[in-house]
């Protein structure tokens, strides 16, 4: 069965997955969603008995139903490997303070982002190699901290791509900015804006909803896609790790066949949960997604209301890539709640546009039971920290914190006694300041970031990960710092159309 993509914004026919992935966004500023969820037909206990790659094959798959089984066996066998992860397992789960952690920080730059980004550039250069495509594909992408390494340690020196990452130079961990502006390869551009990540985000749906510079740019031999979770190459790859972490609960026999699992996520820009929704869609044993915010609580507002208001001062918190007011990802799913009527999720997202808020009706509203907010506050997230490495020696990131605090409220209101996965989307060294001050803030707070990290192995108990030693020593290779309003401008100066 072929599977279509289509915008959440317009009634257009749907193109297919790769045009979808190299495109990036569609014309009219919507996102590509399928155009129906595939069931997984493949038992959960022959899932079970799968290697991480062998179960991508077979999710992936259903979705991008335009690429040969030879094409997805080469571009998941690349990415999912013992070069680009420290463990065979991909993504373990570990047991601790009475739940289940899916460690998604086991890639190149340490961070969940790894777990699409190692996949993405083999799919789109074998799209674009099957097509004849003959511009050169410029992959333009916003980060909150850490999306932008991912994306550049996937992309670097692969030929035919350029790709430009935009940060918000006082919004991200020490750690994510060094990772970034240490990042070789010829092809690889990354820029401060003085502002925000919401900021950086909105620039660049600015740039792909420019359709006179599209149309520079393709004279010039250019092609713009993206490496954000607004990407349906990103998003897709996501929906895996949550059928591994079912089918690894089956296989240790924690649960039994056909149990109910909750999944908890920290969120930021919802993409990660929204790939859990996906994955539910698709037939697996998902009770409660559990949207876990930090100060930032847009989205616990949200799900509590039914009101969306990004009008509000952003908080520069410990978990930095939650730092979001626009949660770019939350269109697809009120697009799938709204009966998928592209003309309702148009007005909402004007509205978004035009005055930084929508309501959603009582109907819609009704189709959410599915999930379950809240937040935590920094207090909290500090002191999660604290009780779960003095209690089971486990060192949690700020984000993992997040989730582990928002998790212990829901089991309070709910006595939900149901197994549980939090998904721990970055290692403890990305934030090693933050984290360290939880444990201890008198003992190392007087440490400079790099004798932190050591402090922090110690901890641990476990060596320093290669991503954290490589920046030790790297030199700093990108400066460029611009206002939001020269965003444009700076593209075009990095594509030689301007001096």
């Amino acid at each position: 069965m072929q599977i279509l993509y289509k915008s959440t914004r317009s009634r257009k026919a749907g193109v297919p997955s790769s045009r979808a992935i190299l495109k990036g966004l569609p014309d009219d500023g919507g996102l590509y969603v399928p155009e129906e969820i595939p069931k997984l037909d493949v038992s959960l206990e022959r899932l079970a008995e799968m290697s991480y790659q062998d179960m991508a094959y077979e999710v992936i798959s259903r979705f991008l139903t335009d690429y040969t089984a030879e094409e997805l066996r080469h571009c998941i066998n690349s990415a999912y490997n013992n070069t680009n992860f420290d463990t065979p397992e991909i993504a373990p789960l570990r047991q601790v303070d009475g739940t289940y952690f899916l460690e998604l920080f086991h890639g190149k730059t340490i961070a969940f982002k790894d777990m699409a980004l190692s996949i993405l550039p083999y799919l789109m250069t074998t799209i674009a190699k099957k097509n004849h495509i003959t511009n050169e594909l410029v992959i333009l992408t916003a980060t909150s901290g850490d999306t932008g390494k991912a994306a550049m340690a996937g992309f670097s020196g692969v030929p035919g791509i350029r790709i430009i990452v935009f940060y918000p130079k006082d919004g991200i961990s020490p750690i994510q900015e060094r990772q970034m502006v240490t990042q070789k390869g010829e092809n690889t551009y990354v820029i401060a804006i003085r502002g925000n990540f919401d900021d950086a985000q909105s620039g660049v749906k600015k740039i792909f909803g420019n359709k006179l510079l599209k149309k520079e740019l393709d004279q010039a031999g250019f092609q713009l896609s993206s490496a954000n979770s607004i990407n349906i190459g990103r998003l897709v790859p996501q929906i895996v790790y949550y059928v591994y972490a079912y089918a690894n609960l089956l296989k240790k026999s924690q649960i039994q066949l056909g149990d109910l699992i909750n999944v908890v996520v920290p969120t930021g820009n919802f993409g990660n949960i929204l790939a859990a929704y996906y994955a539910k869609q698709m037939g697996i044993p998902i009770g409660k997604l559990i949207c876990a915010s930090n100060e930032n609580k847009v989205l616990y507002d949200f799900f509590a209301t039914g009101i969306y208001d990004k009008n509000r001062e952003l908080v520069l918190t410990s978990s930095p890539s939650m730092d979001i007011l626009l949660s770019s990802n939350l269109e697809r799913l009120i697009y799938k709640i709204s009966a998928e009527n592209s003309d309702k999720t148009m007005i909402l997202m004007k509205a978004l546009f035009q005055s930084g808020q929508y309501e959603i009706t009582p109907e819609m509203k009704n189709q959410l039971s599915d999930f379950y907010g809240n937040y935590a506050s920094e207090d909290e997230v500090a002191a999660t920290i604290s009780r779960i490495y003095r209690q089971d020696g486990y060192v949690l990131d700020t984000h993992t914190a997040v989730a582990a605090a928002v998790y212990g409220k829901y089991i309070k209101m709910s006595g939900d006694k149901t197994k549980t996965v939090i998904v721990s989307t970055a290692s403890p060294y990305k934030f090693a300041r933050s984290v360290l001050h939880a444990i201890d803030r008198e003992k190392y707070d007087f440490m400079q970031d790099m004798e932190q990290i050591q402090a922090l192995a110690a901890v641990v108990g476990g060596k320093v990960p290669k991503a954290i030693e490589e920046i030790r020593t790297a030199l700093v290779r990108h400066y460029t710092v611009v206002e939001v309003r020269e965003m444009e401008a700076a593209v075009k100066k990095i594509l030689g159309l301007i001096n």
